[in-house]
């Protein structure tokens, strides 16, 4: 399969701690010209003025979140046009989906949900360096903003039984089925 993905881009999402990282990367790796990019740095870039995006955030918390997907969709569709493949990894979820996925002018364009059981979400939260949760966030709570408020769309995927590794293996095996549009 990965002979046939070139110049394109694949959205890798699912909550905090869910693997998108790992998976994306080792995609990537996957590929003989591909790209992993992470939109959270386009948050990170922010030096001052940032507002972090909370369960109620505020007018300007969301201007951030919707310019840093800007972001994200236009660099993917400059390294696709420059012919790599685009490993987008964010938490892009609910009613952002579609905006997101609508600002990517690339195609092929591919759409890889991950979605583990929250307890293992939990586990492997305790066995990271970073920690995304805590207040306001709790687990339960943006799973079920992924499970109950984002479309259904593209591969979704429970990893909760999958080392990264097979679950990147499952991917490239069904990548048609994440095909958003050719």
């Amino acid at each position: 399969m990965s002979q046939e993905l070139t110049s394109a881009v694949v959205l890798v999402t699912g909550i905090m701690a869910s693997g998108k990282s790992t998976v994306a990367q080792l995609l990537a790796e996957r590929l003989p010209r591909s790209v992993h990019l992470r939109g959270d740095s386009f948050r990170r870039m922010i030096v001052s003025g940032r507002e972090e995006f909370t369960p109620e955030p505020t007018a300007e918390a969301t201007r951030q979140l919707r310019l840093r997907y800007r972001a994200s969709a236009a660099t993917a569709d400059l390294y696709a046009g420059a012919g790599w493949t685009v490993m987008v990894q964010d938490v892009v979820l609910g009613e952002h989906l579609d905006a997101f996925l609508a600002a990517v002018n690339s195609r092929p364009l591919y759409l890889v949900v991950l979605a583990p059981a929250p307890e293992a979400v939990e586990i492997r939260e305790a066995g990271r360096h970073k920690n995304g949760y805590g207040e306001p966030w709790t687990v339960s709570l943006l799973d079920r903003t992924l499970r109950y408020e984002t479309p259904r769309r593209g591969l979704w995927l429970d990893t909760t039984n999958q080392t990264a590794g097979q679950s990147a293996d499952f991917i490239l095996a069904h990548l048609a089925e994440a095909c958003i549009e050719d």
